[in-house]
């Protein structure tokens, strides 16, 4: 599985890169206490509200990066997606929490 850092995410975030989709499957909950500006929420807890529709809410060939707390949902949401035919996910490693630590201590711990 392709990964991607949060120091790298936050200089491709930083360019203002419309070439990348940005996919957050934490819980709204969780997204509410803390996120990054430009992230798509599809909760793995929802999938069977959205599973079926990811063609068009999302670009197959376009790259592809998820978001979660640690990088473990994240992670199965990047195989689920290259199961569907995607062909350029990357996994945030650490996720958000990482970021919180590591990039922008504004977004909240939890």
């Amino acid at each position: 599985m392709n990964q991607i850092t949060v120091e790298e995410l936050a200089k491709r975030l930083a360019s203002s890169e419309s070439s990348i989709q940005l996919v957050d499957v934490r819980e709204p909950q969780e997204v509410r206490t803390a996120s990054i500006e430009g992230f798509v929420n599809l909760p793995l807890s929802q999938f069977a509200e959205w599973g079926n529709d990811i063609q068009t809410r999302l670009e197959p060939d376009k790259e592809t990066l998820v978001l979660c707390h640690h990088g473990v949902r994240s992670a199965q949401m990047c195989q689920w997606l290259t199961s569907q035919g995607f062909t350029n996910v990357k996994n945030i490693t650490g996720g958000i929490d990482a970021y919180s630590m590591l990039v922008d201590h504004s977004v909240p711990q939890y």
